[in-house]
């Protein structure tokens, strides 16, 4: 370690593989893991306990699902030059707001005007590859 700092060594039960295959497998494991450990707690998906073996399969099969939108997403980021992590892309997405501005009226009721907040730029390059509207919801106008 003192004359190799930063060397990084794998062991694994795999003779087959090659240095650059092993490595791959290594890092997309890492990656799932990642991934899952974000879904788990941010969606709420752990601990569950199910006594009924449906439920459980029901509980995987979400997880499983979760887990095949956010590679696609990043599958679809990716072909479009964008290779943040899961926990940068979740950082950069969680930023804008759906906000309700509320103004009284000189006749006495109330407009209520929703709608969301500018998409920062790095968030309108995520919107622009995958094809989303910057603005979603629109404008809603309500007279009270």
């Amino acid at each position: 370690m003192a004359t190799h700092p930063g060397v990084y060594c794998l062991r694994t039960n795999e003779l087959g593989w090659d240095e650059e295959r092993l490595w791959r497998t290594y890092t997309m494991l890492t990656d799932l893991e990642s991934v899952f450990r974000s879904l788990k707690s941010e969606l709420g998906l752990r601990p569950v306990y199910h006594h009924k073996e449906n439920r459980s399969d029901g509980h995987l099969f979400i997880t499983v699902l979760a887990y095949q939108c956010v590679q696609f997403l990043r599958v679809k980021l990716k072909a479009a030059g964008i290779t943040d992590s899961w926990a940068t892309l979740r950082e950069t997405l969680s930023v804008q707001r759906r906000v309700t501005a509320t103004f009284r009226q000189r006749d006495g009721r109330t407009l209520n005007v929703r709608k969301a907040t500018v998409a920062e730029p790095e968030l309108m390059a995520i919107y622009r590859a995958l094809g989303i509207n910057p603005t979603p919801g629109g404008t809603k106008k309500l007279i009270t």
